[in-house]
């Protein structure tokens, strides 16, 4: 028990925070502090809920003005015009009608008595823009300006008809010296299709939000401050630094900034998720506290002293471990499997670090087992596949033979023997890989056999970049496609045909940037529709050395009756390195 981690941090708090913090610090002065913090916090309360209530009052007219064509069906009629698609033609007489609601009908209606209301813009959904109340807009609008790409504009369409509040920004989109506003915005949408016709804006001056801000009776050292729906100031009774706004936007209910803190007081506004805020200095308050703050001083610093000193012991207990096994388990995590950790003592710690070691010992074995056994698998599998291929490859080239024997080609016969033996002696040695220009060799020689044998029907042509001769590559896996090619393209043919095979290096596809090993066998002949029937069992035999071979590796098949096939193998290079 004695030994044990919740024993020793249960006598590190106990010593160092709960008993000198709470009867000497907390205690005594916590109560004073409350009473004068909650009288500040209920009437300061009072007074922003009546603030909440006149900015929201505030919204609702700049929101009732964005609603406003609604109301007016020569409007609404122009707006759709205005986002037809420009196939749709228009009467010029339409045209005019839809320019005259735009430009002087929707202006009486969006005249408002505020001053502080600098009016609205109108954007449909053809590129056009209608400012309203020239005595705000007294600018032309920036010529060629983006409005689609403005966050304020974004943000209307995804609120797809709903009222959208927009901080404060400047009106840059305006020629000539523009203003600090603050807007709602919204997309008129057709009533009928729910079709966006276009977006329109209301702009406000920041100096309404300074005129209702002034209501509230702030002491000395007190900011009030308006943060928007993202946590960006609005308005500030005084500049605010950087710190300060920050913590602001984490929602914290006590900030600082230098050497001193503010107590928060907030109140949020429905219509926009706005927040008016108040900072109270707790140097005003602290000053009322201060002749008890300085015993509780006293006893805070000694109780803090003494809290590091044992801060101190306890990392070096408790900390220093779990890191040394963080290390361990990162050089198991590089495939160190010889590392364990150093076990001291019988607590906590040390039986993790036991079961930690015990663990990796297991996982060793069970990985060295795991992977003997696949490795296995995968060999047996790989040799049954390749010797499935070299019977059947014989089979067809003697048969080869006894044709030139039965038309009396005795020298031809005797070249093909000979160039048999060599074909024989590159399958037979005990090698299950070959570089490709080995393989193109073999290929070359069992093309010159087949020539013999097809005299004028057959030619053929092998061509390897010098990048791709020396990829390694499963041994005998082009033969069977070139025999293909050969015996089920080329034979049946009457006409005169043409084999070839080429190998490069080819870049990646999509997302994949992976250079690739790319080799091309087509021929001319007689072709075949890839939809009926089965595949022989050359094609299957390389499918699947293919894919034991090279996880990210295939083989594409492209034929149609009469106009020949192509077979086309991709072999990821990351696959050639990593064997």
């Amino acid at each position: 028990m004695w030994q044990s981690i919740r024993f020793k941090l249960a006598l590190l708090f106990l010593a160092t925070i709960v008993i000198p913090v709470v009867i000497i610090v907390v205690a005594l002065p916590t109560y004073y502090q409350k009473s004068i913090a909650e009288q500040e916090y209920i009437q300061m309360q009072d007074t922003l809920t009546a603030l909440t209530f006149s900015i929201e009052t505030y919204l609702d007219d700049l929101d009732r003005m964005t609603i406003t064509p609604y109301f007016n069906s020569d409007v609404m009629q122009a707006l759709k015009i205005k986002s037809y698609d420009r196939s749709v033609k228009i009467a010029p007489y339409e045209q005019y009608e839809a320019e005259q609601a735009l430009s002087n009908t929707l202006p009486k209606f969006l005249r408002n008595t505020r001053k502080d209301i600098l009016g609205t813009i109108l954007l449909p959904m053809d590129g056009s823009i209608y400012l309203t109340d020239p005595t705000g807009f007294g600018n032309k609008p920036v010529e060629g300006y983006p409005f689609k790409d403005q966050d304020w504009y974004i943000r209307a369409m995804k609120e797809d008809g709903n009222v959208a509040f927009i901080s404060v920004h400047f009106q840059d989109y305006l020629e000539g010296p523009g203003k600090q506003v603050f807007s709602v915005a919204r997309v008129i949408n057709d009533p009928d299709t729910r079709r966006p016709l276009g977006v329109i804006m209301a702009d406000a001056d920041t100096i309404a939000l300074e005129k209702m801000m002034r209501g509230i009776r702030l002491k000395s050292g007190s900011i009030a401050a308006i943060l928007d729906d993202k946590q960006k100031l609005i308005y500030a009774s005084q500049p605010l630094p950087g710190e300060l706004q920050k913590q602001l936007g984490g929602g914290n209910g006590v900030v600082a900034s230098g050497n001193e803190s503010f107590s928060v007081v907030s109140e949020t506004v429905s219509r926009s998720n706005w927040r008016i805020i108040v900072l109270f200095p707790e140097s005003v308050i602290k000053r009322a506290l201060e002749r008890i703050y300085w015993v509780g001083f006293l006893f805070a610093a000694s109780g803090l002293i003494i809290t590091l000193l044992l801060y101190y012991t306890a990392s070096r207990w408790i900390v220093t471990p779990f890191k040394q096994m963080i290390q361990v388990m990162k050089r198991v995590q590089r495939g160190n499997l010889q590392t364990f950790y150093p076990v001291r003592g019988n607590d906590e710690i040390a039986q993790l670090g036991s079961n930690l070691n015990t663990m990796i010992a297991q996982l060793g074995e069970l990985i060295d087992r795991e992977f003997r056994a696949a490795l296995g698998q995968r060999n047996a599998e790989y040799r049954a596949l390749q010797s499935q291929i070299q019977p059947h490859f014989l089979y067809n080239t003697l048969n080869g033979f006894i044709g030139l024997n039965r038309t009396g080609q005795s020298m031809m016969l005797e070249r093909a023997i000979l160039s048999l033996s060599g074909m024989m002696r590159y399958t037979l040695e005990h090698n299950d890989w070959a570089l490709l220009k080995e393989e193109l060799n073999f290929i070359d020689k069992y093309c010159e056999l087949q020539q013999m044998r097809f005299a004028e029907r057959l030619s053929y042509s092998i061509e390897c970049r010098p990048e791709a001769a020396n990829v390694p590559i499963p041994k005998l896996l082009l033969q069977p496609l070139t025999e293909n090619a050969i015996i089920h393209g080329i034979e049946p043919s009457d006409a005169a045909c043409r084999l070839t095979i080429e190998a490069e290096i080819v870049p990646g596809e999509g997302e994949d940037e992976t250079n690739r090993l790319e080799i091309r066998i087509a021929d001319n002949g007689i072709g075949f529709n890839p939809g009926h029937g089965r595949e022989g069992v050359g094609l299957t035999n390389v499918r699947e050395r293919l894919r034991l071979a090279y996880e990210g590796s295939f083989l594409q098949m492209e034929s149609a009756a009469g106009q020949g096939t192509l077979a086309r193998i991709l072999i990821p290079l990351r696959d050639v390195n990593g064997r």
